[in-house]
């Protein structure tokens, strides 16, 4: 069959998404999935929208757009919402990042990133990250079209300096920067007050960690006008319905419920925190996280050994066979029940 593919099919090299898993009894610290329920009164939005199901949703998505501008104090105008950030950060490499000379991201980051830039056919260039597995800003002043940041960064949960990347919007003004900012709310400075001053500025963000929504699929960029203009040109050339109205109503309630967003994401924080202690007790270095995960590596084990260890043992982990980070695991932050399983787990393996 693959006589009928286009000639970008032969060429792709698809992401990996982490497993999931359907068998019982499992701990499942593999997909940065938050640990908790969404807030009630999302399920009781979602279940009063079910009866607007037989109508088309809001193309603009206008409620939910006034309901992010409100919470991050921008304009409606300056919000774009997608279908989970993977689908906006795809409408931004192809309405944004398609130009010469090449695109700018970390060697080690979220591994979409060059997959997207082989389906649209962006040349791009990785910039090492340092010894210390952190991104250097001054090492972004290579001639580039445009800057793509994770922050914190994916799988390495470090983050920047809100200043540093107002640095980098100030001397690169000529050059757009996109930051990622997906795990933002468990301790990093969001980008987004950089908004007002800087036109050369998207910053992307999902309801899928903080918010408890992985399964709703949102996710919003915020930008002046003309950035978002942009990626509302190729959305509505793609589809026009990317939110459906279950999506809408729940994540207006997810925004709009801030102490049960800060209760959850404070049980999070913590546990990363334990977290880390013990992993560091068990002979494990631990990058300091700003994420609801963590990255380990352990001094004397391998990571591939240890991940399949711990999934013969009913623990899931996410490895990553790839240079420099073959010997780290990124383990998701779960229940404190879950955590202290994993910990009972790997007492018992090294």
């Amino acid at each position: 069959m693959s006589r009928f593919w286009s000639p970008v099919v032969h060429t792709l090299s698809p992401y990996v998404p982490g497993e999931q898993t359907k068998q019982d009894g499992i701990v499942k610290l593999n997909t940065n999935e938050n640990p908790y329920l969404p807030s009630p009164r999302v399920l009781a939005a979602i279940a009063s929208a079910a009866e607007r199901l037989r109508l088309y949703p809001d193309p603009r998505a206008t409620r939910l757009r006034e309901a992010i501008a409100a919470h991050c104090d921008v304009a409606p105008e300056q919000v774009f919402v997608g279908n989970g950030s993977d689908e906006v950060l795809a409408h931004t490499f192809q309405a944004l990042l398609k130009h010469e000379p090449p695109l700018l991201f970390p060697d080690v980051t979220y591994s979409f990133y060059p997959v997207y830039c082989g389906l649209y056919g962006i040349t791009h260039d990785e910039v090492p990250l340092d010894a210390a597995m952190r991104i250097d800003i001054s090492d972004y002043r290579r001639p580039s079209s445009a800057i793509l940041l994770c922050d914190p960064n994916a799988p390495t949960g470090i983050a920047l300096q809100r200043d540093a990347i107002a640095w980098l919007l100030a001397e690169q003004p000529d050059r757009l920067v996109v930051v990622d900012e997906a795990y933002v709310d468990f301790g990093a400075e969001s980008a987004v007050p950089l908004v007002a001053r800087h036109d050369n500025l998207l910053v992307i963000q999902t309801f899928s960690k903080s918010r408890s929504l992985a399964g709703l699929r949102v996710g919003f960029a915020i930008g002046q006008r003309p950035l978002i203009e942009a990626l509302e040109r190729v959305k509505d050339s793609f589809n026009s319905y990317p939110l459906d109205c279950l999506a809408i109503a729940g994540a207006v309630a997810a925004i709009e419920d801030d102490g049960w967003f800060r209760d959850t994401r404070a049980r999070i924080i913590a546990s990363r925190e334990t977290l880390a202690r013990d992993l560091r007790q068990l002979g494990f270095d631990v990058l300091p996280s700003l994420a609801n995960f963590v990255f380990a590596r352990h001094r004397s084990r391998s990571g591939a050994d240890l991940a399949a260890a711990l999934r013969q043992r009913g623990v899931l982990v996410r490895h990553f066979g790839k240079p420099r980070i073959e010997d780290f695991l990124r383990i998701t932050i779960g229940t404190e029940a879950e955590c202290a399983r994993l910990v009972e787990v790997l007492r018992g393996l090294i």
